[in-house]
This record gives C-alpha cells, sequence and structure tokens, in this order.
C-alpha cells in the first residue's frame, strides 16, 4: 500500500513537470532557428558587401586606363613651321563620342606614388608623360590645314574720306596645307624618352588680286608643292622634383633637321620668282622647353614654356638680280597651357590655349639688311580622344585660329599604337 502510493505520487509529478520541459525545449529549438536565420542573412550581407568591394575596385581600375587612354593624346602645338613652309606643326588630343556607357564615380581613387607620374599624357611632342622603358609607341598622323586672307588696300592720296587719287587692291589668298606623318616615341628608361617625327607635305596655295582702277584686271597666281617634310628628333626627361605640391616637370630638348626641301631651295623662273612652294623651313632648329603637370583627378592640368631658336644661315644664292647672303629666321618664345580630362574609362577632351610670339626675320639681300615684322600666333586648343582597346586609340584635334597671323584651322588625326 505505501509502495503503491509512492507511485502515483510520482506519476502525478512527472505529469505536473513534463510541460514545463517540454515547453522549455520548444522555445530553445525556436531561438536556435532564429539565429540560423541571422546568421544566414548577415552571411548573405557579408556576400553582398564582398561584391560591392570587388566591383568598386574594377571602377577604380577602370578609371586608372580612362586616365591611361589620355597617354596617347596631345594637344596642337605651333603652326610656325606652317607659315615658314615646314613640316607639319605638333598636333592633340581627340576623338568620336564614347560608345561604352559611363561608369559610375565610386568615392577617390587612391593617390599615386610618389615616383610615379601622372598617368595623362597632355603634349607628347612638348612632353608629358613619358613612355615607360622598353615600351615603343608608332603613331600615324594626318593633319590639314586652311588659311584664309582677304584685304584691300589702298595705294595713293587721300584727300577726302570719300575722295581718293591713287589704286586700290583687293588681295584674296587661300593656303591649303595636307601632311602625313609617323611618329614614334620610345622609352629608353622610366625617365628618359626618345621622339622622332618624319612627315610628307603637300601644300597649295592660290592667291588672286584685283585693282579695279585699271579695268577691274585680275591677277591669279596658284602654287603647289610635295616632298618629306623636315624630320624632328626629340629627348625627354621627368625631373625628380615636386615643389610645389604634387606638381611634375618634364624637361624637353627638340631638334628640326633640313631634310625638306626649303624656300631657297625650291625652282624658280628666269626672274628669281619660285615656281613651286617649299615644304620645310630650310634652317636648322633648336627648342628646349619645360612641361608642368598637375593631376587632379579626373582632370590633368599642364603647361609649357619654351624658346625655339633657328640658326642663322649663310644662303650665298642668286635668284634674278637678288644676292641673298645671311638669312637670320625669327625665334619664337611659345606658350601653351590648358586641361585634360576624361569623361569616363574610355572618352576623354583637352581645352586650352597656345601662343607663339615671333620675332623678326632678317635677310641680307644684295648687302643690304632687312628685317619683317613680328607675328603673334595665337589658337584655342580642343581635342577629342577615345580608346578603341588597350594598345589602340584614336585622337582628334582641333586648332581654331584667334590672331590675324595664325591659320584660321588646323585639324590632326592620330592613331597611336603600343608594343
Amino acid at each position: 500500500m505505501q509502495y503503491g502510493a509512492r507511485l502515483s505520487l510520482l506519476t502525478l509529478t512527472l505529469v505536473l513537470v513534463m510541460p514545463g520541459f517540454a515547453d522549455e525545449a520548444d522555445s530553445l529549438a525556436q531561438r536556435l532557428e532564429r539565429m540560423e536565420r541571422l546568421l544566414d542573412q548577415q552571411q548573405r550581407q557579408l556576400e553582398r558587401q564582398a561584391a560591392t568591394i570587388a566591383a568598386q575596385e574594377r571602377r577604380l581600375q577602370q578609371q586608372r586606363r580612362a586616365l591611361d587612354s589620355l597617354n596617347r593624346q596631345a594637344l596642337p602645338a605651333t603652326a610656325l613651321e606652317d607659315r615658314r613652309g615646314a613640316g607639319p606643326a605638333a598636333a592633340a588630343p581627340a576623338v568620336q563620342a564614347a560608345s561604352a556607357p559611363p561608369a559610375q564615380p565610386v568615392g577617390t581613387a587612391p593617390p599615386a606614388s610618389v615616383s610615379e607620374p601622372p598617368e595623362v599624357r597632355a603634349i607628347p611632342e612638348l612632353g608629358g608623360v613619358l613612355t615607360p622603358r622598353g615600351q615603343l609607341i608608332l603613331e600615324p598622323g594626318l593633319q590639314f590645314s586652311n588659311s584664309q586672307i582677304n584685304r584691300l588696300t589702298f595705294i595713293g592720296v587721300e584727300i577726302l574720306e570719300a575722295f581718293q587719287i591713287g589704286l586700290l587692291e583687293a588681295v584674296d589668298v587661300d593656303r591649303d596645307y595636307l601632311a602625313v606623318s609617323l611618329t614614334g616615341r620610345y622609352g629608353l628608361t622610366d625617365r628618359l624618352e626618345l621622339e622622332a617625327k618624319l612627315p610628307y607635305v603637300y601644300r597649295k596655295d592660290r592667291r588672286v588680286a584685283t585693282i579695279p582702277d585699271v579695268e577691274g584686271e585680275a591677277f591669279s597666281r596658284t602654287l603647289d608643292g610635295d616632298s618629306i617634310g623636315d624630320l624632328e628628333l626629340a629627348l625627354h626627361y621627368q625631373l625628380d622634383w615636386r615643389w610645389p605640391g604634387n606638381m611634375y616637370y618634364v624637361g624637353n630638348l627638340r631638334y628640326k633637321s633640313v631634310t625638306g626641301r626649303g624656300p631657297f631651295d625650291v625652282n624658280r623662273n628666269g626672274d628669281g620668282i619660285e615656281t613651286e612652294l617649299a615644304t620645310g623651313s630650310g634652317f636648322h632648329a633648336l627648342e628646349p622647353s619645360l612641361t608642368l603637370l598637375y593631376p587632379s583627378d579626373p582632370a590633368v592640368f599642364f603647361a609649357n614654356l619654351g624658346y625655339l631658336w633657328h640658326i642663322e644661315d649663310d644662303v650665298n644664292k642668286t635668284f634674278g638680280q637678288q644676292t641673298i647672303g645671311k638669312v637670320d629666321p625669327g625665334d619664337a618664345v611659345r606658350l601653351s597651357f590648358g586641361m585634360g580630362y576624361a569623361i569616363n574609362p574610355r572618352a576623354s577632351f583637352t581645352l586650352g590655349y597656345k601662343h607663339d610670339f615671333i620675332q623678326e626675320t632678317d635677310t641680307e639681300i644684295n648687302g643690304v639688311k632687312l628685317s619683317t615684322s613680328s607675328l603673334d600666333v595665337g589658337a584655342m586648343l580642343l581635342g577629342y580622344g577615345f580608346q578603341l582597346t588597350e594598345r589602340a586609340a584614336v585622337n582628334l584635334n582641333l586648332e581654331l585660329g584667334v590672331t590675324a597671323d595664325a591659320p584660321d584651322v588646323v585639324m590632326t588625326l592620330r592613331l597611336p599604337y603600343t608594343f
């Protein structure tokens, strides 16, 4: 009887206690399930964050490649050689509208190493980012320029504002210039670059002069000429100087030869008047200059200051009744500045301005020294660039003359390819 009572008491105890244990077990299982779901959610968030970081790294690489795409761009240099019958002037950056979708900006790109130059070539001919050691860039180019001069000249005596005694001459001059060139740049070291450029030049001038007082008679004369232009060689060296801020300095030295036909080498008639146009300047020239580059992503600001020295020569030739002795072509102070901007990883554009202050040219004719007037050649620069592949790009440049001595327009197309 006592044993049966104890058994009944134990049974009653189990009946009362077991539901509590069951409820606690169910609650623990639910908490574990919620923790597992939370861990899964956190794991998915970590995976999404990792994918976002990877995408950001890819976009940063694209931005670096976009800046690198400007390495093959250039701003036009000057039309000084064109005005003297020299080889084609330096050209610049370029291109068409981008076909790739624009990359979305993600944060700020990490600063470049102190020893690394900015990744934008602002002015290849005047010095910019140097070609890496052992790397070769070949750049076929096509350049066209046009100049038109319309001038009305009165020779005589003006008594009143509406009464003139003399001759009234109207002159219309149209000059076309076309050059096909091949430029090569090779990195001798990480700080020293060698450049060579050889153009083939075609020129055509048409001059019409009308004298209204002489029965409206007009005189028309057309000349042309084509030949190899002046070979150019250049060295570019990055200076170890970074002040102020993150500025980069590149020293340049350019030499222009006399491989083209100069103005005193062309054919002339019995009166000493030329019957064809020159394709070279006819004088050796040296041009030291300094290029400054300041990177500010996604843009690079640049400026260049140089001095073009034409070496005096004794021509010692007779044309008709004129004997040409020593000739000292006018030297020039050259200034250019602007900005290159990366639109997206493949497309870019450049805005700038250049100005040449050209000094007088001294010529000895029959023992008498004659001097020309100085010239101011200024032009606005606009360039477009597009990266076709990692190695190939296309650049289109425009020069719009803003002074009376500058060509009206200069268009340059370049196709740099990196080996």
